[in-house]
């Protein structure tokens, strides 16, 4: 008998009712989970399609041309987003991420950061609008993002080696491009642009130094993520994760650093800064150093699921609720509900599961609710 293999649309469309409580809960910007983690972080999923298969996130293997991506009519619209987004708002959501899939495939894109831009925290403060992106379609869009509202843009690059980065990209996308694109955001003038480069052992750790040495003094944040056993596509080991503590070594070797401290509560990024004072780098340690208790993100797929860990199997379903009837009141209670009750810690109990629990059969792919 054959291995029964289960689409990955019946993993995208299984969803938990989002329920309104009898009790209205009121939008107060001080909303707390069991473990009395505020909600401050929304990241929305704008699509679900990419024009890379990056093997850790999107493998040719799965997302092949016989893939069946979601029908527009599924997605929210950028309306139903900016509803949602204001309801987040409210229960003290400060900064909004944008991401996919490759969120600039998503055409009008502008639009919707026009209308985001527009919502004011309970204090009357703007939002920080950012963006992830490959890079590949930054050099045609990055002023118009800038001119919609963009804030600041983190762009996915995993290493300067030509060869290196159209292997692990899978498509044969040229390094050059992205470079150029990262070069067309800083003309733009979007500000605290970060380089995000997965760290792959066996694949493309030979690429620290050269990536640490590219963006020294250039204004650009490097950071350096722990390859993650998101989603069941990517055939995670953990004989392939290089830990964090390794790339600090390997750099400060060469470019001495000194550690700084964090930016902002919840921060998953672990900073260090060039001793000369010309830039800084970050680790993002979700395997090896869990920062479960200091999260603070939300997740919204690009069909209205509400996540509330990257590491969840389920998702709350929203988008019934906002094209029923339900009010404002209604769907902001409702999201308080769901987040009053979440409890996730993945990262930090992933040495002590079971291997059928940490293997990540059912927990959904990084590219459908974005990093």
């Amino acid at each position: 008998m054959s291995d029964r293999v289960i689409p990955l649309v019946d993993q995208r469309l299984r969803g938990l009712v989002a329920r309104v409580p009898e009790q209205a809960i009121a939008a107060t910007g001080l909303l707390g989970d069991t473990l009395g983690r505020p909600l401050r972080d929304l990241r929305i999923s704008v699509t679900d399609r990419c024009n890379f298969r990056c093997n850790y996130c999107m493998p040719k293997s799965i997302f092949d041309k016989d893939y069946q991506y979601l029908p527009h009519s599924e997605l929210l619209s950028f309306e139903e987003i900016t509803r949602i987004a204001r309801q987040f708002v409210a229960h003290g959501v400060q900064k909004i991420r944008l991401t996919g899939g490759e969120p600039l495939l998503r055409k009008h894109l502008e639009i919707l950061i026009e209308q985001l831009s527009s919502l004011r925290t309970a204090e009357g403060k703007p939002l920080d609008i950012t963006l992830t992106t490959n890079g590949s379609l930054l050099r045609k869009k990055a002023a118009a993002l800038k001119a919609a509202g963009l804030n600041r843009v983190t762009v996915s690059l995993d290493g300067l080696d030509d060869a290196v980065f159209r292997a692990m990209n899978d498509v044969d996308f040229p390094v050059a491009d992205v470079l150029d694109g990262i070069a067309a955001a800083q003309e733009a003038g979007l500000g605290s642009i970060k380089v995000n480069m997965v760290v792959k052992r066996g694949t493309n750790e030979d690429q620290i130094l050269p990536m640490a040495r590219h963006f020294k003094g250039t204004g650009v944040t490097l950071r350096f993520i722990e390859y993650m056993d998101v989603g069941a596509t990517n055939g995670w080991r953990m004989d392939e994760v290089l830990p964090s503590a390794e790339v600090v070594q390997r750099i400060h070797a060469e470019l001495p650093l000194v550690q700084l401290d964090p930016s902002a509560p919840g921060e998953t990024a672990e900073r260090w800064g060039y001793a000369d004072g010309s830039g800084e780098i970050g680790v993002i340690s979700s395997v090896t150093q869990a920062f479960c208790r200091d999260c603070n993100r939300a997740r919204l797929s690009t069909e209205g699921k509400l996540y509330l860990c990257l590491f969840a199997s389920q998702g709350h379903d929203l988008r019934t609720l906002v094209r029923g009837q339900a009010s404002d009141e209604q769907l902001a209670s409702a999201v308080a509900h769901i987040w009053h009750q979440r409890d996730d810690r993945y990262s930090e109990l992933r040495a002590s599961l079971p291997p059928d629990a940490s293997s990540g059969g059912r927990r959904v792919e990084m590219s459908y609710i974005g990093g």
